[in-house]
């Protein structure tokens, strides 16, 4: 049963439809509309991951990226995946200050719950994997 949503959620994103709707921008480049189009909500922000931050953590992390987000994100997180670059709005780049900005414990909610393009991955992902999402995220944010 998970495999087979593991799958279902591959198949999401390589279509097309596994985009974070964190931000979106005209071909301009100019902001379509503010970040607060998808604010998590206020209790969001206390939510703290209880894994600690070690090699396997990023590791985990960074393969979950690879297989369900790259394909909208890109590799290096700019939101320049051939999947996302199908959809209406474009995916999140994870080195936008607007995204950098905000608590781990938003980011992780949003990954759980999901919004038009984004998947919501709680039935797909377990705690621990969208808390190591979260980390290779930050991880992913500072490198250029």
């Amino acid at each position: 049963m998970i495999l087979n949503k593991k799958i279902a959620a591959s198949l999401l994103c390589c279509i097309g439809i596994g985009a974070v709707s964190l931000s979106s921008f005209t071909g301009s480049n100019q902001p379509a509309y503010s970040q607060d189009r998808w604010v998590a909500p206020a209790w969001a922000d206390t939510l703290v991951s209880p894994y600690h931050d070690e090699p396997l953590t990023l590791a985990n992390g960074e393969e979950l990226f690879g297989l369900y987000c790259a394909s909208c994100h890109g590799e290096s997180g700019y939101g320049d995946g051939a999947a996302g670059g199908a959809l209406g709005q474009k995916p999140a780049n994870f080195h936008d200050p607007l995204v950098k900005k905000q608590t781990n414990g938003a980011l992780f909610w949003k990954l759980s719950n999901g919004k038009g393009n984004m998947p919501p991955f709680q039935d797909v992902f377990t705690a621990e994997q969208r808390w190591q999402l979260v980390a290779y995220l930050r991880k992913l944010s500072v490198t250029e």
